[in-house]
């Protein structure tokens, strides 16, 4: 058995074991890199770690300390009410309003996990607040993000494009534009309709400004916050409620109508302001996303060190142990040669339509766990052979390719996917891990092949 296969099989065996026991999956990964690659691809330790994401546990932790302190100091309550009141209390609007940010954030050039970073959090405690699903609104910023993430002057588009200069291929930034773009806007929509999105229509508008007491009753399903005072009673299973939930307020610090949710304290002021500076920092001067958030999360904390005493326990570290650990072990793989054994493998089939689905499905399977425009960049030139024959359109197939290897994003695998796993307050994680699971495995068993469909098999280019 060569050791690509017995890699391979390793990691089948990694996801049994942590669907049928309690076992965190990224501890399994970590044990599995360390055993395949010590005996079977002969790597020392630092090879093994080389594949440690070490910017995705930054990003992660950052991201997960800053808004904790937020959510702790009243933030998050104040934007999700400014958001209501943006939209005239029209909830289910919300959904949407995220999804079409992350997409104008992406669009004009933020990295995708950048963009999705900086809105995941504040959508997913509208999500709490509001018992909207989680699912929903998580799924819904990663599509926004992929939705603008290949415009032409996007960092997707602009690597993408120059992939297909380099290769001599005839190519299309606007094609590659709307394919992603309507792809994940059809994908959103359903989403919206199948997760819960009409029974927020049917809800109507919930009252703002503190005219009523809606935000602060409820029964609804969609946050699972831990039942208590002034916190949601929600059971996190992640479906739409009919109900808004109320969240959790500082009685010490607020006593207004609203529970304190429309009032700007200094400690709220100095929030606002740091996550306004991550945003500039990010996509002005192009700074790391998850050092800056660890930056301002330690001035927020030597500032106002009661409000977020508690926050480093509440850094998602579960979510940061599964995800690292799996990475480390997808990079194992690809130090011993594993994906590029692959998709070497399917490039020499002889029928190009066959192999053009295989690559779709390649590009998403493996981008479900790593780089998706590093798995572009590597599949795009395997399908040169058989693009140059003229019987596939190359601007169909790097269409298809961009969006099997990015629509799957929302794995919690994913860059995307874990920061959106990482940013849901009061949820049951171990089930909100398993819905991004699922929805993810769907994604990847039915997107590549309809993309091959739609853009390839009419010869689009």
């Amino acid at each position: 058995m060569s050791p690509e296969l017995v890699s391979i099989l390793v990691l089948v065996v990694v996801f049994v074991i942590a669907t049928t026991r309690s076992v965190n999956m990224g501890a399994l990964a970590f044990a599995a890199a360390f055993g395949v690659g010590t005996l079977v691809a002969d790597l020392d330790a630092d090879g093994i770690f080389a594949g440690f994401p070490g910017d995705l546990f930054v990003v992660l932790v950052g991201v997960t300390y800053l808004f904790a302190i937020a959510r702790a100091n009243g933030t998050t309550d104040w934007l999700v009410h400014a958001a209501v009141r943006l939209v005239r209390g029209r909830v289910a609007l919300i959904p949407w309003v995220m999804f079409a940010l992350t997409g104008a954030l992406t669009a004009i050039g933020a990295v995708s996990p950048a963009a999705v970073a900086i809105v995941a959090p504040i959508a997913l405690s509208f999500a709490t607040r509001y018992a909207i699903s989680p699912l929903l609104m998580g799924t819904m910023v990663v599509h926004g993000a992929q939705a603008g993430g290949f415009s032409p002057i996007s960092i997707y588009g602009s690597i993408v494009n120059g992939i297909v200069e380099r290769e001599g291929l005839p190519g299309s930034e606007v094609g590659l534009f709307l394919a992603s773009l309507i792809a994940n806007l059809l994908i959103a929509s359903v989403l919206f309709a199948v997760l819960g999105g009409r029974k927020l229509w049917a809800r109507g508008s919930v009252p703002v400004d503190g005219d009523g007491p809606a935000e602060a009753t409820g029964t609804g399903t969609g946050g699972g916050a831990e039942k208590g005072p002034g916190k949601s009673t929600g059971t996190g299973t992640g479906t739409a409620g009919t109900a808004p939930t109320a969240v959790a307020v500082r009685p010490d610090q607020d006593s207004d109508g609203t529970g304190g949710a429309t009032r700007l304290t200094p400690a709220r002021i100095a929030t606002l302001v740091a996550l306004v500076a991550l945003v500039v920092a990010v996509l002005g001067f192009d700074l790391d996303a998850g050092l800056t958030a660890v930056s301002l999360a330690v001035v927020l904390s030597t500032a106002w060190p009661d409000d977020s005493r508690r926050a480093v326990g509440e850094i998602a570290w579960s979510t940061v142990l599964l995800i690292c650990g799996v990475l480390t072990y997808v990079g194992v793989l690809e130090e011993m040669g594993t994906i590029t054994w692959a998709g070497e493998g399917v490039g020499g089939i002889g029928v190009p339509l066959l192999a053009a689905v295989l690559l779709c499905y390649i590009g998403a399977i493996v981008s479900a766990f790593a780089s998706s425009v590093g798995i572009m960049g590597a599949l795009i030139p395997l399908a040169v052979p058989f693009l140059a024959q003229g019987e596939i359109g190359a601007v169909g197939m790097v269409a298809a390719l961009a969006v099997s290897a990015t629509v799957v994003d929302v794995s919690p695998f994913s860059t995307n996917g874990a920061l959106v796993l990482a940013a849901a307050p009061d949820v049951d994680r171990e089930r909100f891990f398993r819905q991004l699971m699922v929805y993810g495995g769907i994604v990847v068993a039915a997107v590549p092949a309809l993309a091959w469909l739609v853009l390839v098999v009419p010869g689009f280019g």
